[in-house]
């Protein structure tokens, strides 16, 4: 710890960014500093008076990096860059922390169409948003297909149209029946205009425009028709009302609030449109080291708002962020307008900040509840399989295969009660072919360990306990795989009753442990079996449909083992395969072998089947 801080006393009196490795290298921290000297020799010196969380993160610093920067700016810029690049474990986990979605309208399309997607590209799309939820997001395109008369199947235009009769969309009059006969481009291409001005917030315009329609049609006695476009004026005057609600772009305003507790605190946001609110983000935020909420705020906002993709013009806190400046101009930048942040000192805004901070309050309550009932089940979860201690951190196995085929073993991980996702792995079984759950748990168990003696991500930290989707042999096979890689951890199995409930835990020797009595831990443990076949049979699923498709792709000419796995790789499903054209094919495998692929799901080949 002394040379570490005598090598942070060396550094050069300037702003910059540092970086925390452990042991193996592995980056566990970034952060930034108006001077790296001060800010980094804080760290190892006085250790007492730093937290739990920032002493156990100090005590796995093996070495740092840094990089110096032209300003602070710079500094901040270059740490948000490093903390999405190398998720450190250390920094604050937003565990929402996924971004926003947009609406892509593929504007280059011959037949454009509207999809949902987590971020803008670079295709030459128009994209839209970002929206509060993909539900949301998703509910707008069925409320624009439904006002405009749009395909919402999977029909890939302009090569299925004609091929076979209309869906019930049709029938139904939500859809103008793009795929009947020849298709009208302009026609097509003059409506997705609508879509893309409505999206754009030209929903007076184009109801105008379908109000000039509606008249005419009266004009002409055609009043069945007048009909149809009255009821599209009223839902596109609905949809605009809708789009404005659920579009974050289109806040006024946020009231942003911080709540911290002992394990993990809230941040809430509350969204403003009109002097309404219209909206509301509750997130928990991990990791927050002993710092003041004027560095933890300053933190989350960068976080929320560039993983948001958009801020609003006015984001109102109870305390200003250290480093505001520097804040507002990168989220002024990402968003393309200027971006104020205001404590506001009374009226009406001080009591939107006012309604943050208790939203955030209550929710840091029930998060705080939450924690104590998971570590209650825990110690109860010890006591009754009499564990040293209460199993911090939980690994579950499950084997899912078909008739022996497309074997795997999923190990999924939960930390204080919690599934950690990130830690979740999937073992594709090499070690023999055939169905045989125990051999499978074995290999998988022998080859988490391997992995964690090379320090691979994922594996560095021992279980405290090991539960298996099985019985007695399932359990046998594990235990002598822990054991002879060295090692000392406690395995149980878990089996399920007829009506498919986790009704007992069982021992190596046998023996079953019911645990309807403690409802605590039947939940607990009923979670993690549940959670376990589900990611294994998802996964199986994954893996049993690529080989399908492999399969399917061999009858092309050309094509053998090797480039159907390399097809299904690049392009991910069959479907993408079947729609891309030759030019893409021919990315990854040979001119030839392309046109063979293409040719067999588009003349008269394996599609027509």
């Amino acid at each position: 710890m002394t040379e570490l801080k005598e090598k942070a006393l060396m550094l050069p009196q300037k702003p910059g960014v540092y970086i925390m490795k452990d042991k193996s290298g592995k980056i566990i921290y970034v952060g930034k500093a108006k001077c790296l000297p001060n800010r980094v020799s804080q760290y190892f010196s006085n250790l007492a008076s730093h937290n739990t969380k920032t002493r156990r993160m100090v005590s796995q610093v093996h070495d740092f990096d840094f990089i110096i920067a032209g300003s602070e700016f710079e500094s901040l810029t270059l740490e948000n860059k490093l903390i999405k690049q190398h998720m450190p474990k250390y920094n604050i986990r937003l565990k929402d922390d996924k971004g926003y979605p947009y609406i892509r309208l593929g504007v280059k399309d011959p037949y454009p169409r509207l999809s949902v997607v987590s971020a803008p590209g670079r295709d030459g799309a128009a994209y839209f948003g970002p929206y509060n939820g993909r539900t949301i997001a998703r509910s707008i395109i069925d409320a624009l297909s439904s006002s405009l008369k749009l395909p919402t199947c999977s029909k890939t235009f302009p090569r299925d149209i004609g091929k076979d009769r209309t869906c019930l969309n049709f029938d139904m009059g939500r859809c103008e029946g793009w795929c009947r006969g020849e298709p009208d481009n302009d026609a097509y291409l003059e409506t997705i205009k609508q879509a893309g001005n409505m999206l754009r917030g030209n929903y007076a315009e184009v109801a105008e425009h379908v109000k000039e329609l509606m008249e005419a049609a009266a004009e002409r006695l055609e009043f069945e028709r007048a009909a149809e476009y009255r009821d599209r004026y009223n839902s596109i005057l609905k949809l605009g009302d809708r789009q404005r609600l659920a579009c974050g772009a289109l806040t006024d305003m946020d009231a942003v609030a911080w709540s911290n507790g002992p394990t993990q605190g809230c941040f809430t946001v509350l969204h403003y449109s009109g002097g309404l609110l219209n909206g509301r983000d509750v997130l928990e935020a991990e990791n927050v080291l002993d710092e003041e909420e004027s560095v933890v705020l300053g933190d989350l906002l960068c976080r929320f708002y560039l993983s948001r993709g958009f801020a609003p013009r006015t984001i109102l806190v109870g305390v200003m962020p250290e480093d505001s400046g520097n804040i507002e101009r990168l989220l002024s930048e990402k968003s393309g307008h200027k971006v104020a942040l205001t404590v506001p000192k009374m009226g009406e805004k001080l009591a939107y900040v006012r309604l943050a901070q208790a939203n955030a309050a209550e929710a840091a309550q029930k998060a705080r509840d939450r924690d104590e009932k998971r570590l209650k089940a825990l110690e109860a979860l010890g006591r009754f399989l009499q564990l040293r201690e209460y199993p911090r951190r939980i690994e579950a196995y499950d084997v899912s295969n078909t008739g022996g085929e497309e074997n795997v073993a999923a190990m999924t991980v939960f930390e204080s009660g919690k599934p950690l996702k990130r830690d979740y792995r999937l073992f594709k079984i090499k070690g023999f072919e055939g169905q045989d759950d125990c051999a499978s748990v074995a290999e998988a168990v022998t080859r988490r360990f391997e992995r964690m003696r090379s320090g691979s991500e994922g594996f560095e930290n021992m279980p405290d306990l090991m539960l298996i989707d099985g019985g007695r042999a399932q359990v046998a096979s594990a235990l002598e795989a822990v054991r002879k890689c060295g090692y000392d951890v406690p395995v149980f199995g878990m089996v399920k009753d007829d009506r498919h409930r986790t009704r007992a835990l069982v021992s190596a020797k046998g023996e079953e442990i019911t645990i309807f009595s403690i409802p605590a831990v039947f939940t607990l443990v009923g979670t993690i079996q549940e959670e376990t076949h589900r990611f294994a049979i998802g996964s199986h699923r994954k893996a049993r449909g690529k080989a399908v498709g492999a399969t399917v792709l061999t009858k092309a000419e050309g094509v053998g083992r090797k480039r159907a796995a390399d097809l299904m790789r690049h392009f991910k499903s069959i479907k993408a395969i079947k729609e891309a054209d030759p030019d893409e094919l021919a990315a990854v495998v040979p001119r030839n072998v392309a046109k063979a692929v293409y040719d067999l799901f588009h003349d008269g080949g394996e599609e027509e089947k």
